[in-house]
């Protein structure tokens, strides 16, 4: 496994990282799998595992807390998120100080810690002020709560301005941001993400780097049963159309001369950004956390990059 600093904060992050996102807290998978896929990506050099207390409703903290436990604390970098609404009440949700000092609290107790090393504001919030919310995470870190900060989906303008109100106040700079980010979403990152946070020192950890398993290959041949696909007719509409299916195929044959699988591949390509901290994969059995942590290991030529983006942009 690689290893590489949160931006350029002294933590060292893996390169390939697990999300509780998809998996945990749901029941989508039997306990018993989710339990033994934690345990294989921390076999396998995973320090680095992400949340939200919004995954079933804190039921993903709760069990990648409860599978966690068994590890020596120092060898973890676990994250969880604040926004989403987690109840009815007008204040349960949203950036403000009382959102994120109250739901700090429900998160550590439902993992099991003492304090997260990356708190993430999970979304902007339109309706508190950018000043309020970097305040908030600066308390936090000073009561050793959170060591780290940082956001997820913000825009680039919005990165800047939190990060310009810490350095301003003297409150803990945000060092991290989670965007979409893989060769099927790749704009928005590269053109708008990365030149507001590698200038300031803030490291990108991106989600969904497979779009959502389009770029494994398996649907090259339809909709298999047993698919993400197919369990949820919505996430195809993002990727499911015949110039993705082709461009996957087309990067078989690079992915065959490497010796790799395409999800490597994919994961790789993401990698090679100097910008990028991690990129947090979603896995439904061991097997698949095997073949993604082996992308760490993986350099692209300048030769290889060129032949994806001619891929790509065909």
């Amino acid at each position: 496994m690689q290893y590489r600093r949160l931006g350029n904060a002294g933590m060292k992050i893996s390169a390939v990282s697990l999300g509780g996102w998809i998996n945990y807290g749901e029941n989508k998978i039997e306990r018993d799998i989710a339990h033994k896929t934690v345990e294989t990506a921390y076999e396998h050099g995973v320090n680095f595992f992400d949340l939200a207390d919004i995954y079933g409703k804190g039921g993903a903290e709760e069990q990648m807390g409860a599978i966690l436990k068994q590890y020596l604390r120092h060898t973890l970098v676990v994250s969880t998120k604040v926004f989403w609404p987690m109840s009815d009440d007008i204040n349960d949700r949203g950036l403000s100080r009382k959102h994120i000092i109250e739901s700090v609290d429900k998160s550590l107790h439902r993992l099991q810690t003492d304090y997260v090393d990356i708190y993430f504001c999970h979304r902007p919030d339109p309706e508190t002020p950018i000043r309020e919310t970097a305040q908030a995470m600066h308390t936090l870190i000073e009561q050793g709560k959170v060591l780290y900060w940082g956001t997820s989906e913000w825009s680039g303008a919005q990165i800047a301005e939190a990060y310009e109100l810490c350095d301003r106040y003297g409150w803990h700079l945000p060092k991290v941001e989670q965007p979409q980010y893989s060769m099927f979403y790749r704009a928005r990152v590269e053109q708008e993400i990365l030149p507001a946070t590698e200038p300031r020192g803030i490291g990108l950890v991106t989600w969904s780097p497979l779009a959502m398993g389009m770029l494994t290959g398996k649907y090259d041949d339809g909709i298999p049963s047993d698919s993400r696909f197919n369990r949820e007719p919505w996430s195809q509409e993002r990727y499911l159309n015949d110039a993705n299916v082709r461009k996957v195929k087309q990067l078989k044959p690079i992915a065959d001369e490497l010796g790799i699988a395409r999800s490597q591949l994919a994961l790789a390509w993401i990698l090679r950004k100097p910008g990028v901290s991690s990129v947090i994969t979603g896995a439904t059995r061991p097997a698949q956390v095997q073949e993604n942590v082996k992308a760490s290991e993986v350099e692209l030529s300048a030769e290889v990059i060129a032949r994806i983006d001619e891929i790509l942009n065909s």
